[in-house]
Protein backbone atom coordinates (compact mmCIF):
# COMPACT_ATOMS: atom_id res chain seq x y z
CA UNK A 1 0.00 0.00 0.00
CA UNK A 2 1.12 3.30 -0.87
CA UNK A 3 1.68 6.42 1.50
CA UNK A 4 -1.29 8.65 0.45
CA UNK A 5 -3.31 5.67 0.69
CA UNK A 6 -2.60 4.52 4.09
CA UNK A 7 -2.72 8.25 4.55
CA UNK A 8 -6.34 8.38 3.46
CA UNK A 9 -7.15 5.43 5.61
CA UNK A 10 -6.12 6.98 9.05
CA UNK A 11 -7.20 9.80 8.54
CA UNK A 12 -10.62 8.57 7.59
CA UNK A 13 -10.41 6.38 10.77
CA UNK A 14 -10.00 8.64 12.78
CA UNK A 15 -12.34 11.38 11.63
CA UNK A 16 -15.13 8.09 12.15
CA UNK A 17 -14.20 7.55 15.42
CA UNK A 18 -14.71 11.53 16.10
CA UNK A 19 -17.81 11.84 14.79
CA UNK A 20 -18.99 8.74 16.47
CA UNK A 21 -17.37 9.87 19.65
CA UNK A 22 -19.05 13.75 19.04
CA UNK A 23 -22.50 11.50 19.00
CA UNK A 24 -22.28 9.59 22.01
CA UNK A 25 -21.16 13.14 24.00
CA UNK A 26 -23.93 14.47 23.04
CA UNK A 27 -26.40 11.68 23.94
CA UNK A 28 -24.49 11.37 27.38
CA UNK A 29 -24.81 15.50 27.58
CA UNK A 30 -28.34 14.72 27.70
CA UNK A 31 -29.10 12.36 29.95
CA UNK A 32 -26.71 13.77 32.38
CA UNK A 33 -29.34 17.01 31.82
CA UNK A 34 -32.12 15.06 33.28
CA UNK A 35 -30.11 13.75 36.00
CA UNK A 36 -28.31 16.87 37.05
CA UNK A 37 -30.29 19.80 37.86
CA UNK A 38 -27.98 22.47 37.17
CA UNK A 39 -26.37 20.75 33.75
CA UNK A 40 -23.31 19.54 32.69
CA UNK A 41 -21.79 22.58 30.84
CA UNK A 42 -20.54 22.77 27.52
CA UNK A 43 -17.44 21.01 28.18
CA UNK A 44 -18.05 16.94 29.11
CA UNK A 45 -15.45 14.47 29.90
CA UNK A 46 -15.69 11.09 31.04
CA UNK A 47 -14.02 12.00 34.79
CA UNK A 48 -16.53 14.91 34.72
CA UNK A 49 -19.50 12.68 33.81
CA UNK A 50 -18.70 10.43 36.51
CA UNK A 51 -18.01 13.02 39.35
CA UNK A 52 -21.97 14.22 38.14
CA UNK A 53 -22.94 10.59 38.25
CA UNK A 54 -21.63 9.76 41.36
CA UNK A 55 -23.61 12.85 43.00
CA UNK A 56 -27.30 11.50 41.19
CA UNK A 57 -29.69 10.14 44.09
CA UNK A 58 -31.37 6.87 42.60
CA UNK A 59 -34.94 6.73 44.06
CA UNK A 60 -37.07 5.40 41.34
CA UNK A 61 -36.28 2.85 38.36
CA UNK A 62 -36.92 5.99 35.87
CA UNK A 63 -33.80 7.44 37.29
CA UNK A 64 -31.92 4.13 38.18
CA UNK A 65 -32.01 3.50 34.06
CA UNK A 66 -31.17 6.69 33.22
CA UNK A 67 -28.12 6.20 35.20
CA UNK A 68 -27.10 2.62 33.94
CA UNK A 69 -27.35 4.51 30.02
CA UNK A 70 -24.94 6.86 31.51
CA UNK A 71 -22.94 4.26 32.55
CA UNK A 72 -22.70 2.56 29.21
CA UNK A 73 -22.16 5.71 26.91
CA UNK A 74 -19.17 7.14 29.23
CA UNK A 75 -17.72 3.63 28.64
CA UNK A 76 -18.33 3.70 24.93
CA UNK A 77 -16.45 7.06 24.78
CA UNK A 78 -13.25 5.81 27.03
CA UNK A 79 -13.31 3.05 24.36
CA UNK A 80 -13.61 5.32 21.22
CA UNK A 81 -10.73 7.66 23.36
CA UNK A 82 -8.49 4.75 23.28
CA UNK A 83 -9.09 3.73 19.50
CA UNK A 84 -8.49 7.41 18.68
CA UNK A 85 -5.24 7.74 20.77
CA UNK A 86 -3.86 4.28 18.95
CA UNK A 87 -5.02 5.64 15.52
CA UNK A 88 -3.06 8.92 15.96
CA UNK A 89 -0.18 7.37 17.17
CA UNK A 90 -0.32 5.18 13.79
CA UNK A 91 -0.89 8.25 12.04
CA UNK A 92 2.24 9.59 13.41
CA UNK A 93 4.19 6.76 13.05
CA UNK A 94 3.26 6.88 9.12
CA UNK A 95 4.11 10.60 8.73
CA UNK A 96 7.50 10.21 10.59
CA UNK A 97 8.04 7.32 8.30
CA UNK A 98 6.93 9.02 4.81
CA UNK A 99 9.27 12.17 5.70
CA UNK A 100 7.17 14.62 4.75
CA UNK A 101 8.09 18.28 5.86
CA UNK A 102 4.56 19.58 5.89
CA UNK A 103 4.43 19.04 9.43
CA UNK A 104 7.02 21.95 9.76
CA UNK A 105 3.85 24.44 8.99
CA UNK A 106 2.55 25.52 12.42
CA UNK A 107 -0.92 24.45 12.98
CA UNK A 108 0.01 21.38 11.01
CA UNK A 109 0.22 17.86 13.10
CA UNK A 110 0.00 13.99 11.81
CA UNK A 111 -3.65 13.68 11.14
CA UNK A 112 -3.99 16.85 9.02
CA UNK A 113 -0.80 15.85 7.26
CA UNK A 114 -1.99 12.30 6.44
CA UNK A 115 -5.26 14.18 5.37
CA UNK A 116 -3.09 16.58 3.37
CA UNK A 117 -1.05 13.80 2.03
CA UNK A 118 -3.89 11.48 1.21
CA UNK A 119 -6.29 13.84 -0.45
CA UNK A 120 -3.22 15.20 -2.90
CA UNK A 121 -1.91 12.17 -4.18
CA UNK A 122 1.43 13.04 -6.41
CA UNK A 123 1.89 16.85 -5.86
CA UNK A 124 3.73 16.84 -9.14
CA UNK A 125 -0.06 17.01 -11.13
CA UNK A 126 -0.59 20.81 -10.34
CA UNK A 127 2.04 23.20 -12.22
CA UNK A 128 2.05 25.73 -10.04
CA UNK A 129 0.87 27.05 -6.22
CA UNK A 130 -1.98 28.84 -8.40
CA UNK A 131 -3.55 25.59 -9.50
CA UNK A 132 -2.89 23.84 -6.21
CA UNK A 133 -4.54 26.94 -4.41
CA UNK A 134 -7.67 26.08 -6.76
CA UNK A 135 -7.33 22.83 -6.08
CA UNK A 136 -7.45 22.95 -2.09
CA UNK A 137 -10.39 25.63 -2.76
CA UNK A 138 -8.21 28.73 -1.28
CA UNK A 139 -7.76 30.55 -4.74
CA UNK A 140 -10.36 33.41 -3.84
CA UNK A 141 -12.71 34.51 -6.62
CA UNK A 142 -13.05 38.07 -7.47
CA UNK A 143 -16.07 39.70 -5.96
CA UNK A 144 -15.26 43.60 -6.63
CA UNK A 145 -18.03 45.98 -6.52
CA UNK A 146 -17.30 49.60 -7.40
CA UNK A 147 -13.67 50.98 -6.95
CA UNK A 148 -12.31 48.96 -4.16
CA UNK A 149 -11.39 45.01 -4.88
CA UNK A 150 -13.16 42.42 -3.14
CA UNK A 151 -12.50 38.34 -3.23
CA UNK A 152 -15.04 35.69 -1.61
CA UNK A 153 -14.72 32.40 -0.91
CA UNK A 154 -14.12 29.65 -3.33
CA UNK A 155 -16.80 26.95 -3.61
CA UNK A 156 -15.01 24.88 -5.48
CA UNK A 157 -12.14 22.37 -5.01
CA UNK A 158 -11.02 19.77 -2.11
CA UNK A 159 -13.57 20.57 0.50
CA UNK A 160 -11.52 18.56 3.11
CA UNK A 161 -8.22 19.59 2.24
CA UNK A 162 -9.19 22.95 2.34
CA UNK A 163 -11.12 22.26 5.93
CA UNK A 164 -7.46 21.05 6.77
CA UNK A 165 -5.81 24.40 5.73
CA UNK A 166 -8.57 26.61 7.52
CA UNK A 167 -7.69 24.42 10.65
CA UNK A 168 -3.85 25.41 10.39
CA UNK A 169 -5.09 29.17 9.62
CA UNK A 170 -6.95 29.12 13.06
CA UNK A 171 -4.24 27.46 15.03
CA UNK A 172 -1.64 29.99 13.51
CA UNK A 173 -3.83 32.79 14.68
CA UNK A 174 -4.74 31.76 18.13
CA UNK A 175 -0.54 31.93 18.64
CA UNK A 176 2.18 33.89 18.37
CA UNK A 177 3.53 32.50 14.98
CA UNK A 178 4.05 34.96 11.44
CA UNK A 179 0.78 33.69 10.35
CA UNK A 180 -0.42 35.43 12.81
CA UNK A 181 1.24 38.76 12.30
CA UNK A 182 0.30 38.23 8.30
CA UNK A 183 -2.95 38.14 9.31
CA UNK A 184 -3.07 41.09 11.36
CA UNK A 185 -1.24 42.59 8.74
CA UNK A 186 -3.81 42.44 6.32
CA UNK A 187 -7.00 43.87 8.57
CA UNK A 188 -4.62 47.01 8.91
CA UNK A 189 -4.22 46.79 5.44
CA UNK A 190 -8.05 47.08 5.47
CA UNK A 191 -9.42 43.52 4.63
CA UNK A 192 -11.86 41.99 7.09
CA UNK A 193 -11.24 39.60 9.76
CA UNK A 194 -13.32 36.90 6.62
CA UNK A 195 -10.71 38.29 3.86
CA UNK A 196 -7.50 38.10 6.15
CA UNK A 197 -8.22 34.77 7.16
CA UNK A 198 -8.69 33.81 3.34
CA UNK A 199 -5.64 35.39 2.81
CA UNK A 200 -3.69 33.22 5.00
CA UNK A 201 -5.16 30.45 3.89
CA UNK A 202 -3.85 31.26 0.61
CA UNK A 203 -0.52 31.85 1.79
CA UNK A 204 -0.50 28.67 4.08
CA UNK A 205 -1.66 26.38 0.74
CA UNK A 206 1.53 28.10 -1.43
CA UNK A 207 3.96 26.58 2.11
CA UNK A 208 2.03 23.54 1.62
CA UNK A 209 2.82 23.02 -2.19
CA UNK A 210 6.51 24.89 -1.69
CA UNK A 211 6.88 21.79 1.52
CA UNK A 212 5.51 18.75 -0.97
CA UNK A 213 7.10 19.81 -3.93
CA UNK A 214 10.43 19.61 -1.81
CA UNK A 215 9.36 16.48 -0.55
CA UNK A 216 9.44 14.95 -4.19
CA UNK A 217 12.68 15.94 -4.82
CA UNK A 218 14.12 14.42 -1.99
Amino acid sequence: MNTGSHCVLLADRDHQITAVRTGTICRLHALLCLLVEDGTGRLLTVMKANELLACVRVEDPVTTERVTMAQELIEMVKTLDTARAENRRRTAVEIVRCGTSITRIHGIGPVTAAIIIGRVGDVRRFPTAGHFARHTGTAPIEASSGPRARHRLNPRGDRQLNHAIHMAAVTQVAHDTPGRVYYLRKQAEGKTRKEAMRALKRNISDAVYRHLVADTQH
